[in-house]
């Protein structure tokens, strides 16, 4: 049972409320006015912080309770949930087309320059006064808790904006933070840990976001041990992706918690395999690569060897084709010498790259014109000759 008096602060707190506000505002870069409509932010005060972080340059988030957001006027962000900017407005919002043009309004209103607009399962929606809006979508996420969801979302928001980034990239982190929260029970908190694991998800489905340089690799893995996880790495060519190279990969993952894909770039590939060597294109294998579920991270190196990748990240775990003999690895008596496992995966009989060109340049895998006329396949391959593939 809540039970309480709602009424403006007297003006004796009024006048404790303002002098505690203009003591901190120098310290502060950005400003939050959650009004819980409690009496706390009275006209009075609400004004009087507008005002003096206004005329100090700081940015103002108000998370309004209130149906009247002219008291707000003056405003950088309004972030009002949906129940909330449809009573201000009076417009429905029921999808996007709505929150947009309740959000044009509250604009018009407050005379903030942006209104954010949370929507629950439907995530936020964001309507600038200058440029499109844009729209976040929730992410699926088990709910426990929905309570202090928004505050997270501002609290977030205003670290994310007074830090200088983007609008859409701190919209993107602040859903993701409220998605943290609302996955534990009670008013809980978000740290940065999760805040990051909660991104990387977000990024998972990405392939772009799982090809990177070492460096990036380093700072990505540095987290993922953070956190526990045990990390694995492979390394090849992968230059036309066979059954051998799904075995290696699916089973790899299933040993370790990330696994890390070292991959030779197309002049490293031409030193191993010769001048015709590789078939694709480094991007081309990259991206082949990172759409793979078992993969969470593809590095590329210009070596003929991935030593100095092995040397930097340190993997748990190390994977190679049975193929080879375990002394014979690169890097596996340097994975060993710190605790690390070496594992050698069974391979898919039959199955290789060279084998692959072999068998398209003997035309043993060419469909007849008229079945793949019939299936309406696209052929990539128009013509082998003397084993170059070509087309």
């Amino acid at each position: 049972v809540d039970e309480e008096v709602v009424k403006p602060a007297s003006a004796e707190v009024a006048g404790q409320l303002t002098k505690a506000f203009a003591e901190a505002l120098p310290g502060a870069e950005a400003v939050i006015l959650s009004d819980y409509a409690k009496g706390a932010l009275s006209e009075a005060v609400l004004f009087d912080a507008v005002a003096k972080a206004k005329s100090a340059g700081k940015l103002i988030l108000a998370d309004p309770k209130s149906r009247d957001f002219s008291r707000y006027r003056g405003v950088t962000v309004l972030t009002p949930n949906r129940l909330e900017i449809l009573t201000a407005t009076g417009i429905e919002c029921g999808d996007d087309a709505g929150i947009e043009r309740a959000g044009r309004r509250a604009l018009e209103i407050c005379e903030a320059e942006s209104v954010v607009v949370t929507r629950g399962a439907d995530g936020l929606s964001v309507v600038p006064r200058f440029g499109p809006p844009f729209h976040v979508p929730s992410r699926a996420r088990g709910v426990f808790d929905v309570s202090g969801a928004g505050d997270t979302l501002v609290a977030a928001l205003a670290l994310a904006l007074a830090a200088k980034m983007p609008f859409v990239e701190a919209a993107h982190l602040a859903n993701a933070a409220a998605g943290v929260v609302v996955g534990k029970p009670g008013t809980a908190t978000v740290g940065a840990r999760e805040l990051e694991e909660a991104l990387e998800e977000e990024r998972a489905g990405e392939i772009s976001h799982k090809i990177g340089s070492l460096d990036e690799a380093l700072l990505r893995i540095a987290r993922w041990r953070a956190g526990g996880a045990r990390i694995g790495f492979t390394n090849g060519c992968f230059d036309l992706i066979h059954p051998g190279h799904v075995k290696l990969l699916t089973k790899a993952r299933a040993e370790c918690d990330r696994l890390i894909v070292g991959l030779n770039s197309d002049s490293s590939v031409k030193r191993l395999k010769g001048p015709e060597r590789p078939v694709q294109n480094e991007g081309a294998r990259a991206t082949v690569l990172a759409s793979f579920a078992a993969v969470d991270l593809v590095v590329l190196f210009a070596e003929e060897e991935p030593m100095r990748l092995i040397t930097a990240i340190r993997p748990d775990l190390l994977f190679k084709g049975a193929d080879y003999a375990p002394q014979d690895v690169v890097g596996g008596e340097f994975v060993r010498s710190y605790g690390g496992r070496l594992c050698l995966v069974p391979l898919e009989a039959g199955e290789s790259t060279t084998r692959t060109i072999a068998r398209i340049a003997n035309g043993k895998t060419a469909a007849p014109r008229e079945r793949r006329k019939r299936d309406g396949e696209a052929t990539t391959i128009r013509r082998v000759k003397g084993g170059r593939l070509r087309g």
